[in-house]
């Protein structure tokens, strides 16, 4: 049984750390690292380029590309240990002591509204867009907005580019009236990389019903995420098997097919124990096999993640 992971922040961690973190080192305090994923046979990972909103606008284009030559300089590897996913062909070189990476551009200000820039990231391998981070930016409205709204002229436009590069968008973080606005776009596909079920947890980052069934309908995956926040009320009290419920529901919703992982590692230093790193995928993936027929596991787990990218990234 192998894991694909649907979202990491390694890439901002290492940026903030002035790039003296390693991605190789065996002590790396980072939670996703190769050494990790070899152990944890974690053979395809997400990797998010994150600008923090206290970035200021005029510098956010120049922290992202700092984050992709990041990517490129100290986790792509020469050996080809770790290697660039930008097309479904791509997807045939995983296997155990290989590692695929993918990027996904987390927030669109780091464009300032040009679609330029779209196409630069594309070019430099980026294949997927969430729209916002929690606050809103020239695209839409995130989920922390309080005025809600959706899409505006310019997120209009990127959906439009989007669809004719072949990219894939993602709506975590991102307003309900986005998310709605998001899914008249038939002709883009459609994931929420790192977000669970409001009706389990009611934190706004969480998707409602009505979002995971529309998800579930468009061919579309829900990367469970393991944020503590985002699990359990009582954030301090989460743990692995509070996980479980967002899984029940999501399949009592006809979801069972729809249902990844997008850990959000390096993203958040509070953790659900025994669930805080890489390392502890293998286990994670024991406990649901307790729960859970082996065949879903293993959906779960990496196959669903592949099926999507095969289906959707182009040849």
């Amino acid at each position: 049984m192998f894991w694909i992971d649907g979202h990491c922040d390694v890439l901002y961690k290492m940026w903030k750390s002035g790039g003296n973190l390693s991605f190789y080192a065996p002590d790396s305090s980072l939670d996703v690292t190769f050494c990790s994923a070899q152990r944890s046979r974690l053979l395809m990972q997400v990797f998010a380029i994150w600008v923090p909103k206290e970035v200021p606008r005029h510098h956010a284009w120049d922290v992202a590309l700092r984050q992709v030559d990041l990517f490129y300089e100290r986790i792509v590897d020469d050996s080809a240990r770790t290697f660039v996913i930008t097309e479904s062909s791509h997807l045939d070189q995983l296997r155990e002591g290989k590692l695929g990476a993918f990027l996904l551009l987390e927030g669109v200000d780091a464009l300032q509204g040009e679609l330029t820039y779209l196409r630069t990231l594309y070019r430099l391998g980026v294949r997927q867009v969430g729209l916002t981070w929690n606050h809103a930016n020239e695209a839409a409205d995130g989920i922390e907005e309080p005025r809600g709204g959706g899409l505006t002229r310019f997120g209009q436009q990127l959906m439009k580019e989007m669809a004719r590069l072949g990219m894939i968008v993602d709506v975590s973080h991102l307003s309900v009236r986005g998310f709605w606005d998001v899914m008249e776009y038939t002709d883009v596909p459609v994931v929420a990389s790192h977000s669970n079920c409001y009706a389990v947890c009611p934190h706004p980052r969480n998707l409602g019903d009505d979002q995971i069934r529309a998800l579930i309908e468009r061919g579309g995956l829900i990367g469970i995420t393991f944020v503590p926040k985002f699990v359990h009320l009582q954030e301090k009290e989460a743990r692995w098997d509070h996980l479980f419920r967002h899984i029940d529901h999501i399949c009592h919703l006809g979801g069972a097919g729809s249902i990844a992982f997008g850990s959000d590692f390096d993203g958040t230093e509070e953790k659900i124990p025994d669930l805080a790193h890489a390392d502890d995928f293998a286990h994670f993936a024991e406990k649901l096999m307790t729960r859970y027929p082996k065949e879903w596991v293993r959906k779960w787990t990496g196959e669903n993640w592949l099926t999507f990218y095969r289906t959707y990234l182009r040849k």
